[in-house]
């Protein structure tokens, strides 16, 4: 969908559309990504930054019939599912982290899962884990992940060291809260350790702080209140500190409205950007892990939910980042290989010789 003003496009949304068989759920998307879309125009407005899309075409092309074509996609999408319930058994849903050690460039530099083989974070079948994060601490190698237990149905944050072996052993449970929570992002500043894990669920953005690492955490405070934010991800450049995140909007999807933040300290307050929402498009929005530097590049991964939540992982380049403008480059995909027999990835952490990706099952 696109903005325009006397027939000139200033904007474009790509929303994420979570259910493409149910056309009641993709209206909803939609709807909010033209929500998005309007609110992003004003403040680019606002800030003096409309400027005209000089990649729109003069005409929609490639349209086809909806009523045509959409019963036979319905009768496909049932069927579909149906063998994935059966595959699947018991488990309503399945993902898998892995891991492994090597040396030189490794997914953020090839751009593909090649190379050394990952190993599987092991489950016991009641459970799985997601959204890895590697982080070292006084010489030791630790494992954050997301883990759900089917009987609790909700996610736990987790932990486990890497063991002289080369393997991680099995993760424990380090921090519970009555919602969900993922995405255990975890960070140094000022002599301590910090976790900034999602709680979208309970509409906050909360602060943990080690009082015994790795195992004991405590609510520092609440950065962000009565705003559902995802996979905040925290970058410190140009002198201050940033959050780049997806916002859900109204009862849109969770993955496709980016929104950035600022502050001078990870304990806030934190601003938000003048732009925001800085893009609106569902393969370049919901970060996929911490921000990564090469050379005097600086890439963030992005989900790729064109087509399903969890179906790839692309890596965007940051070109600007101040108070004034955010801009970064298009996503290149990162390609599947031999490394990992999947066929996308949805999260990438690198720490030291340590790589962490997970997929879903």
């Amino acid at each position: 969908m696109v903005a325009s003003i006397d027939g000139i496009a200033l904007g474009r949304a790509r929303p994420m559309i979570r259910d493409r068989l149910w056309l009641k759920r993709a209206s909803d998307d939609l709807l909010a990504g033209a929500l998005s879309l309007i609110l992003q125009t004003v403040s680019r407005f606002a800030a003096n930054r409309l400027v005209p899309l000089e990649d729109m075409p003069s005409s929609p092309t490639g349209q086809t019939s909806f009523a045509r074509h959409y019963p036979l996609f319905f009768s496909k999408a049932v069927v579909a599912r149906l063998i994935r319930k059966v595959q699947r058994r018991k488990r309503p849903f399945y993902w898998q982290v892995a891991y492994r050690s090597i040396k030189g460039g490794g997914v953020a530099e090839t751009g593909a899962i090649d190379g050394a083989p990952f190993t599987v974070l092991p489950d016991d079948g009641t459970r799985f884990y997601a959204d890895p994060f590697v982080f070292e601490h006084e010489g030791r190698m630790f494992l954050f992940v997301e883990e759900f237990p089917y009987a609790l149905n909700r996610g736990v944050i987790s932990v486990a060291e890497l063991q002289n072996d080369g393997t991680f052993d099995t993760p424990r449970r380090v921090l519970e809260e009555p919602h969900h929570l993922s995405y255990p992002q975890v960070f140094r500043h000022d002599g301590e350790i910090y976790m900034l894990p999602e709680s979208a669920a309970a509409r906050e953005l909360v602060l943990y702080r080690a009082a015994s690492f790795p195992d004991t955490w405590v609510r520092d405070r609440v950065l962000l209140a009565d705003r559902d934010i995802n996979d905040a991800t925290v970058l410190q450049h140009g002198g201050r500190f940033w959050l780049v995140a997806t916002e859900r909007v109204g009862v849109g999807g969770p993955s496709d409205t980016m929104v950035v933040l600022s502050a001078d300290n990870p304990r806030g307050p934190w601003i938000d950007h003048a732009l925001n929402p800085v893009a609106i498009d569902h393969s370049a929005a919901r970060p996929g892990g911490s921000f990564i530097r090469t050379g005097e590049r600086i890439l963030l991964p992005v989900q790729n939910g064109s087509q399903s939540y969890g179906g790839g992982l692309g890596l965007m380049e940051l070109q600007q980042l101040d108070d004034g403008h955010v801009r970064f480059s298009a996503p290149e995909p990162i390609r599947p290989g031999s490394a990992w027999d999947r066929k996308g990835i949805h999260t990438l952490n690198r720490v030291g010789r340590v790589e962490v990706i997970d997929s879903a099952g």
